[in-house]
């Protein structure tokens, strides 16, 4: 966490595939494009198997959608030994209830949760996965290739942040370990040598979350700005992640337990106005800092006129989702 501004940063998670990042998702995916000739194709029809063939090749990489991956491969910037196909695995293309909680597969495609029955279960996920981009990008596009390859412009990845959602990740021999989103992607806690993300657990909060975009162009395309907000009654906390600005979602803990405070929880849950701009503020200062002062006392520095744009984008997108949440 920064402790300059109060921000926590929730992801940086460098893969193979790091300098591929367009829309949607990157290593686990499965792809139309022809491998090299000189590559092995493993389609496993299990996790296990597939876990392992990553042991048996560690040079291998798993692909489930390919929109990232592929076009690293096309550009010359990624040339794998092999591929694992993911997209004969069953079992990581669904959900589930457990415990309170969704237990998503991280095959899922993002087209599949922005379905109507995915959306009442978890309406901010499903709202960043309709906004992921055009049509052949969502079909194909996954929960864990978002996960891994860990675009800053992913959308998932914000909304999982203030959801404070888990990945499950299984290794060879059968073994299943459990860590929560932030440390994987700010590379807290690694994947280690043959293992995948495997299922994502979502605790279902029954309460309204929101998640906003701004693009630099009319119609599906790449943030340059998204807020994820989420509204958690039985904490009686608000929970709010920015992505796109940084190389990770942000979190703005001081703006999240300021506004939490102003909220009648046993009544309407309504803000004024001039509380929702504040707020937006608060969010938009945390993530896009001020220039230190310089060390000589000379003539302060200014945030250049893209960043102040910037800001005013990430507050007005804050202010919308408090208040559509509130609403």
């Amino acid at each position: 966490m920064c402790q300059s501004c109060h921000v926590r940063a929730v992801s940086t998670y460098r893969t193979a595939e790091r300098n591929c990042r367009d829309t949607g998702e990157g290593a686990a995916g499965l792809t139309t494009h022809a491998p090299h000739a000189s590559q092995s194709v493993t389609l496993p029809a299990s996790l296990d198997e597939a876990v392992a063939a990553l042991t048996a090749m560690p040079a291998a990489v798993p692909v489930a959608g390919g929109t990232d991956l592929m076009a690293a491969v096309n550009a010359g910037l990624l040339r794998p030994a092999g591929l694992v196909g993911l997209g004969r695995i069953s079992e990581i293309r669904g959900w589930q209830y457990l415990d309170g909680h969704a237990l998503l597969g991280a095959g899922l495609t993002l087209a599949r949760m922005g379905r109507p029955d995915f959306a009442a279960l978890i309406p901010g996920l499903a709202a960043a996965a309709r906004a992921a981009g055009p049509p052949q990008i969502r079909n194909a596009g996954t929960l864990g290739g978002n996960i891994v390859t860990c675009a800053p412009t992913g959308d998932t990845l914000p909304v999982l942040a203030a959801l404070e959602a888990t990945v499950i990740v299984a290794g060879p021999g059968g073994a299943r370990r459990e860590i929560p989103v932030s440390h994987l992607l700010t590379g807290r806690e690694m994947l280690r040598p043959g293992e995948l993300v495997g299922f994502v657990r979502v605790p279902l909060l029954h309460a309204p979350q929101t998640f906003l975009k701004a693009t630099g162009r009319t119609g599906p395309g790449r943030a340059t700005a998204s807020v994820a907000l989420v509204l958690d009654p039985a904490r009686r906390a608000v929970r709010c992640a920015v992505g796109a600005v940084a190389a990770m979602p942000l979190r703005p803990l001081e703006a999240e337990q300021w506004v939490a405070s102003l909220i009648d929880w046993d009544g309407e849950r309504g803000l004024v106005p001039e509380a929702l701009a504040a707020f937006g503020d608060y969010v938009a200062a945390a993530c896009i800092p001020d220039p230190a002062p310089p060390a000589d006392g000379s003539e302060p520095v200014t945030l250049p006129p893209a960043a102040l744009h910037l800001r005013r984008t990430v507050a007005a997108l804050a202010r919308r989702a408090l208040g559509r949440a509130l609403s």
